[in-house]
């Protein structure tokens, strides 16, 4: 039975732009944008792991805000479990520490990017929100 990996994901916006993290070379899913987060720990819940993985990440603070939507996708290395949540930066520009890239995009070009599966649920949901 393959490993489930429960992460989060943060839909950082700024006006109708959103986030976007291109994951660097060496590491799995190399190339493939993402919302930026990461894993779960024992014992937080998926708001307090996303806030504590921007601070960590993107050496910024946010606010969780509104659930997106929680997606399973199976790759080679495990089961990932997404939990997007929609964010508001609190202090800090957003530094490029883990990522190969990271960028605003506006929400309507969002899917011209090659995302990571996982992601690619909650990133239709996003342009739909801003393109409605």
């Amino acid at each position: 039975m393959k490993k489930r990996i429960n992460v989060t994901g943060a839909v950082l916006t700024d006006g109708d732009k959103v986030l976007a993290a291109r994951r660097g070379a060496g590491k799995a899913l190399a190339g493939f944008w993402e919302f930026p987060g990461g894993k779960i720990e024992a014992g937080e819940t998926p708001e307090e792991s996303l806030a504590r993985e921007l601070e960590e990440e993107l050496l910024c603070q946010a606010t969780v805000g509104e659930y997106v939507t929680t997606t399973e996708h199976e790759y080679d290395f495990g089961i990932v479990i997404l939990s997007t949540y929609f964010c508001t930066l609190l202090e800090g520009e957003p530094q490029l520490t883990e990522h190969e890239e990271i960028r605003w995009v506006p929400a309507n070009e969002l899917k011209n990017l090659e995302w990571a599966p996982a992601d690619i649920p909650a990133v239709e949901l996003i342009v739909e929100k801003f393109t409605a």
